[in-house]
Formats: C-alpha cells, sequence, structure tokens
C-alpha cells in the first residue's frame, strides 16, 4: 500500500514556483516603496516652499531658519526628507542678498540626497 505523502520531487517543484513567483513580486513591492519616496518629498517640497512663500509674502522677508516657519505656525513641524529620512539633511538655498549680509533668508529648499530618482534626474535637484 502506498503511503499518502508528497514526494521529493513534488516538494521541489512547489518550492520552485514559490521561489519565482517571489522574484516576480519583489521588483513591483521594491518599485512601490520609491514611488511613495518621490511622491513624499514631492508633497513635503511643495509644502515646504509655500511655507517659505506665504512668510514672505506676510513679513516681506524669508525666514532665517526653518524653526521660525514651525514657531510662526507655518508648519506643524519639519518634516524629515523622505529620501535620506532625516531632518538634518534637507539643503538650504539661501537669497543672494544673504551673502552681501543684507538677508538671512532662506529661498528655497532641495534634498540633500544625492540619489537619483526613478526618471533618472537627481533628488537634490527638485
Amino acid at each position: 500500500m502506498r503511503s499518502r505523502g508528497f514526494t521529493l520531487i513534488e516538494l521541489l517543484l512547489v518550492l520552485l514556483l514559490v521561489a519565482l513567483l517571489a522574484s516576480l513580486v519583489a521588483p513591483v513591492v521594491t518599485g512601490g516603496i520609491q514611488r511613495a519616496r518621490e511622491s513624499t518629498l514631492k508633497t513635503d517640497l511643495y509644502a515646504l516652499r509655500k511655507a517659505l512663500d506665504d512668510y514672505n509674502a506676510d513679513t516681506g522677508a524669508y525666514p532665517a531658519e526653518l524653526e521660525e516657519l514651525v514657531k510662526k505656525r507655518y508648519l506643524r513641524r519639519i518634516p524629515p526628507d523622505p529620501v535620506t529620512e532625516k531632518r538634518d539633511t534637507w539643503v538650504l538655498v539661501r537669497s543672494e542678498d544673504d551673502k552681501a549680509g543684507k538677508n538671512n533668508g532662506i529661498l528655497d529648499i532641495r534634498s540633500g540626497s544625492p540619489e537619483q530618482a526613478s526618471d533618472g534626474s537627481y533628488f537634490k535637484d527638485w
């Protein structure tokens, strides 16, 4: 009488199919994570730049530090850079007047990541 179990070949075939399916799913998952990070970066940059512009419209100058945007309630908090996952990697672009010592304002903000986006551009250029 034959026992009711799986043969070694059947088990190997099942493992091979599972491994094949996992290899097909992995790029989809990692690509989704990259797209989510890029989308979050775009949203955060928009919010930060809008807060800078609103601050300038209200006060006539750009803030000297990002924390001023939080203190004066233009933002609830400074978000971390979603690519580097740190708050201290934002690159602050100062106005030209700042170099002459007239104004100490942050004109623009960019990601500090040297990585490339999925479209081939660099995050630091966004």
